[in-house]
């Protein structure tokens, strides 16, 4: 093998970005932290930071989620056990441009749970907050509320591999608790998807689809009204005949 020199190609670093989803308040809500250092010091963007030369990218994404928010990433090791916030690979972004300090390529990961606490602030940022999903991308155009680098383009497209994949996976169960009523689910694919959905029709359909939902022995009072039947997520991860999308 031909001799191999590492300085012979220009270096540049990795960071890992996270799209953190939850529903609060029947809407669709992304984690943002405002920035306490440059570049972009004071604006509003995703979490994350930069992968050390010891971590592979999963750690550092679960590392990263911890250190920022307080939240901790499901241990796939443990299945069945409730320990921890839905952490995926998104995608990867290297736009020489993205970055005004040097070249960074960004592998930006998305994360789901439900009832996520009030989150802190950690690493460089100064604050932390959930901000409904619509308010920052349709903010994407005006000054005061643009995210930094390139992170509305990373949200965007982690709002869309979330609204996809609840049509054709069990994904839209890592919103809600390990029991909960088909209305709740419901709800979830209501401020996902950001439509009304007949609540009859989607009773059919979710408890008809095989390995879906269990029933949980259960029932709860907690929305109001009369008792709703509880249920839990099923062996499923894909479903058939999927959940599809109103068309809007």
């Amino acid at each position: 093998m031909s001799p191999y020199d590492p300085s012979a190609f220009p270096p540049f670093a990795v960071t890992v970005d996270l799209v953190v989803l939850t529903v609060r308040r029947h809407a669709l809500c992304a984690l943002v932290v405002r920035r306490g250092e440059q570049p972009f010091q004071g604006r509003w963007a995703l979490p994350g930071g930069f992968v050390r030369g010891d971590e592979d990218l999963g750690a550092a994404a679960a590392r990263e989620l911890a250190e920022e928010t307080g939240l901790c990433a499901h241990d796939p090791s443990a299945p069945g056990v409730d320990n921890g916030a839905h952490l995926e690979q998104l995608a990867t972004y290297g736009d020489p441009q993205r970055d005004p300090r040097m070249r960074v390529v960004s592998v930006a990961h998305l994360v789901l749970a439900p009832d996520l606490p009030a989150p802190r602030a950690g690493g460089d940022a100064n604050s932390a907050r959930w901000a409904p999903v619509d308010e920052l991308l349709e903010g994407s155009d005006r000054s005061a509320t643009v995210l930094a680098f390139d992170h509305a383009r990373i949200l965007a497209d982690g709002v869309e591999r979330a609204r996809s994949k609840i049509e054709y996976s069990s994904l839209a169960t890592a919103f809600c608790p390990p029991e909960f009523t088909v209305g709740e689910l419901r709800r979830v694919y209501e401020a996902v998807w950001g439509v009304a959905l007949d609540p009859r029709n989607f009773h059919r359909k979710v408890t008809g689809t095989p390995g879906f939902l269990v029933p949980a022995g259960g029932t709860t009072t907690r929305q109001g009204g009369r008792p709703a039947q509880l249920f839990r997520a099923g062996g499923a991860t894909l479903l058939n005949p999927p959940m599809l999308r109103p068309e809007v």
